[in-house]
C-alpha cells in the first residue's frame, strides 16, 4: 500500500505543476507552458493510475482532489494574487475535513 501511495503523492505534484502552468499558459497561447500542462497531466494521470491498484477510486479521488485544491489556492494566492474569500475559505475547509474523514473513519480503504 506504501508504493500506491507514493504514487498518489507524484499525481499530485505533477497536477499541481501542470495547473498552475496551465494558468500560466494563457489558453495554450504560450508554448513553454503549454508544453509543461500537457506533460505534467500525463505524468499526473499516469501515477494517478498506478495509485488505483491498491487504493479504491474514491479515496484515491478525494485525496488526489482535496490536496490538489489546497495547493492550487495557495498557489493562487502567493503567485497570481488570487485572494479567497470567506465562503471559498469555508468550502476549503470543508474540503479538508471530507478527505479527513474519509481516511480516518471510512472502512472503504482498509482492504
Amino acid at each position: 500500500m506504501g508504493r500506491s501511495y507514493l504514487f498518489l503523492a507524484l499525481a499530485i505534484v505533477f497536477e499541481i505543476i501542470a495547473t498552475t502552468f496551465l494558468k500560466k499558459s494563457e489558453e495554450f497561447s504560450k508554448l513553454w507552458p503549454s508544453v509543461v500542462t500537457i506533460i505534467g497531466y500525463a505524468f499526473a494521470f499516469y501515477f494517478l493510475s498506478l495509485s488505483l491498484r491498491q487504493i479504491p477510486v474514491g479515496i484515491t479521488y478525494a485525496i488526489w482532489s482535496g490536496v490538489g485544491i489546497v495547493f492550487i489556492t495557495i498557489i493562487g494566492v502567493v503567485a497570481f494574487k488570487q485572494v479567497p474569500d470567506l465562503p471559498a475559505i469555508i468550502g476549503i475547509a470543508l474540503i479538508i475535513i471530507g478527505v479527513i474523514v474519509i481516511n480516518v473513519f471510512s472502512k472503504m480503504g482498509t482492504h
